[in-house]
């Protein structure tokens, strides 16, 4: 069995969640988010509480049915709270600039690069940090990792664009090494 599957979800305040064939939409104060589940997994919403379980179990589909769980609990808790990441910019002349709804990155480059900010996402720039914000966890760690991925920490200088909480080992260089 599913450890994480067989929980049930405990509704806040102002959530309220629908369930229409395998297509389920939760409503909060921030937002609203639909996303299709899986038909091997049957949601329910009774007493203030969602629960998830499989239609026919089977040793197969127990991975399944914590992942579901967890997605449509992702959902609840995106509407409700929000999610956040941080990044910071390490470098000289390293920054984020924001240009209306979007981004404007210096990262070490001859050019600026330009992002695109996605709809549901909003970025807040205060020196070297970023912080993105939104309601849909998948696109707020993924909008996080692509600006990551435009210039990641080398293990050297540490220079780049990090995760707020991530810890770079750095490396000895050659002097360090011969000596």
């Amino acid at each position: 069995m599913s450890k994480i599957g067989k929980k049930p979800i405990m509704l806040p305040s102002g959530v309220d969640v629908k369930v229409s064939g395998s297509e389920v939409t939760v409503k909060g104060s921030k937002g609203e988010l639909k996303r299709t589940i899986s038909d091997k997994v049957d949601v329910k919403v009774a007493d203030g509480k969602v629960e998830v379980s499989l239609k026919a179990p089977n040793k197969q589909d127990f991975p399944l049915w914590g992942l579901e769980r967890a997605l449509v609990n992702n959902m609840i808790t995106g509407v409700s709270n929000g999610f956040t990441e941080t990044l910071e910019l390490n470098g000289v002349g390293y920054k984020a600039v924001p240009k209306g709804n979007d981004l404007e990155l210096s990262l070490g480059y001859s050019h600026t690069i330009p992002f695109k900010t996605p709809a549901g996402i909003t970025f807040k720039v205060e020196k070297n940090v970023i912080t993105i914000t939104g309601i849909d966890k998948e696109l707020v760690g993924y909008v996080a990792a692509q600006i990551r991925k435009m210039k990641v920490p080398d293990p050297y200088k540490v220079h780049g664009v990090k995760y707020a909480d991530e810890v770079i080992k750095t490396k000895a260089g050659k002097k360090a090494a011969a000596a």
